[in-house]
């Protein structure tokens, strides 16, 4: 795993120079990531003791493919891409995950690591909780371990479907899914990212993202300038994606909903409090 002094990023990693707008300065609280906010209260409070602030810098590597998963990080801002890198160093974007997921899925469904590497996209805040305390959660079946594999059910999708986009659909369309897909995790429309970044995510070249992003920003849905892209106009821009974003969406949208669902019914409920009764050859005369 990775450590906190590990800010290292792949040789082919290019990110933004000027990033200081796009870091969180203010620490987020727990509840802030979704997952953490849907459970019943009783179990939050039980987990929060053991719950680590982690600041999530820019290009900082989670994890390296091979690399034992230690720590579960619940996500409260930022992005962090998972994406393959070959031998030949070629990489590949297949999923990304904000707020409302977590990084570290290894830790608890069994494999102790996996094939890809994580790292951050847009810096952020975590919380990490270590995978033996996870553990622990697992073996009593409560409500973390079914909103975690919820969550992972989600994560496949979004796998799967990307898969099949790079197959099929042109590369301007998959960009527009990209960046669409990145905004629903940020709370601005603008990013720190450069176009050498975004063809390594994409797995393309960057000659072939310079060319698609240049006729979205001369159709005006967006401005371009040196490691920054601004979203001028959204609804054009989910007008030119391909369908594969809305299933993303509707996936998203439902999870984000069952959480909430999973929020209500928990913290509105009220706390039963049971008083102890006087066995009847104890009572009071």
């Amino acid at each position: 795993m990775a450590g906190s002094d590990s800010f290292r990023p792949s040789p082919q990693m290019r990110f933004a120079v000027d990033n200081s707008r796009h870091f969180v300065s203010a620490q987020p609280t727990p509840r802030q990531n979704h997952i953490l906010a849907a459970l019943p209260r009783h179990v939050y409070e039980r987990l929060v003791p053991d719950l680590e602030p982690f600041a999530l810098p820019l290009g900082w590597t989670v994890h390296e493919a091979g690399d034992r998963e230690k720590y579960l990080y619940f996500l409260t801002a930022g992005i962090v891409s998972r994406f393959y890198v070959t031998a030949s160093g070629a990489s590949a974007e297949f999923a990304v995950t904000g707020n409302e997921g977590v990084i570290g899925i290894a830790a608890f469904l069994g494999g102790g690591s996996t094939t890809s590497l994580a790292m951050v996209l847009s810096p952020g805040y975590s919380y990490r909780l270590r995978a033996d305390r996870l553990q622990h959660e697992f073996e009593h079946d409560g409500p973390l371990p079914r909103l975690l594999l919820r969550y992972t059910q989600a994560l496949i999708a979004q796998i799967g479907l990307i898969s099949a986009c790079k197959r099929h659909h042109t590369l301007e369309q998959r960009l527009c899914r990209w960046i669409l897909s990145c905004l629903d995790r940020l709370p601005t429309n603008e990013m720190a990212l450069t176009q050498e970044l975004i063809a390594d995510m994409l797995g393309v070249r960057r000659e072939g993202v310079t060319e698609a992003a240049g006729k979205l920003q001369n159709a005006g849905l967006m401005h371009c300038s040196r490691g920054r892209i601004v979203v001028l106009d959204r609804p054009a821009l989910e007008a030119r994606v391909c369908e594969c974003y809305a299933v993303l969406k509707r996936e998203y949208d439902s999870l984000l909903a069952e959480y909430r669902q999973a929020k209500v019914a928990s913290w509105s409920r009220p706390v039963t409090r049971v008083h102890a009764i006087a066995p009847p050859n104890e009572a009071r005369v």
